[in-house]
């Protein structure tokens, strides 16, 4: 009879540490009510495996508020409301080609050391389907010196920066499925000017992304333990 309990006990334990993982797992990226966290952190391996599956929507939009786009756009040749957008995350860098009608510019945007990332609940009452766990607000943000081509050469001197943004909503931790919007503001001497637009779906995530999703998420699960 004892030596049965004692199995009996070992199985229970055993199954045990085996959902302990599990359940460690899936906490470590819920969300929380009052939840805000801003950090700067380096675009490493699993971030980047991120953004080159992100790809950015067909048209970007010339933000110009109540202005004409002439008005709205210091450094921009020809500037109009709308342009096709074709362009990815190549090596380190964003290549952004913007085209109208025959005028066409590209922009080159390289990663810096480190970026900002954001996330938040803003207390809008948006929850996740079937939890309590709010749905979190979030952005990544890059800032950096930019190059361009075309019609934005002229307005591209030295010192020149960019800010790129890419915003979502999800949860504790980062997918590519979470982002859907993005915002480009280009500044200096000769220009001034921003777009945005939507981002289409992602590339399908790759296993090695997958694997190492976990072990991010099995890291922020260690922390909280800790």
């Amino acid at each position: 009879m004892k030596v049965r309990t004692r199995h009996l006990f070992s199985m229970a334990m055993s199954l045990s540490l085996l959902l302990l993982p599990i359940r460690v797992w899936a906490c470590a990226c819920c969300a929380h009510p009052g939840e805000y966290q801003i950090n700067f952190v380096k675009p490493d391996a699993y971030k980047l495996s991120v953004m080159e599956r992100m790809r950015l929507g067909t048209t970007a939009y010339l933000f110009t508020g109540e202005a004409e786009p002439d008005d709205a756009a210091k450094g921009l040749a020809h500037p109009a409301d709308t342009y096709l957008l074709s362009g990815s995350l190549v090596g380190n860098a964003w290549k952004l080609t913007f085209r109208n009608g025959d005028e066409s510019g590209t922009l080159n945007l390289a990663l810096p050391a480190k970026m900002l990332r954001y996330a938040a609940d803003i207390h809008d009452g948006r929850t996740k389907p079937g939890y309590p766990e709010p749905v979190l607000y979030k952005e990544w943000r890059f800032e950096g010196e930019v190059k361009g081509t075309g019609v934005f050469k002229a307005g591209i001197t030295a010192r020149t920066k960019y800010v790129l943004v890419f915003q979502g909503r999800g949860n504790s931790c980062d997918g590519a499925e979470d982002f859907t919007h993005w915002q480009l503001k280009i500044t200096g001497k000769k220009a001034d000017y921003s777009f945005y637009g939507e981002l289409s779906a992602p590339l399908p995530e790759k296993q090695n992304e997958r694997t190492s999703c976990s072990t991010v998420t099995a890291g922020r699960a260690h922390t909280a333990t800790s």
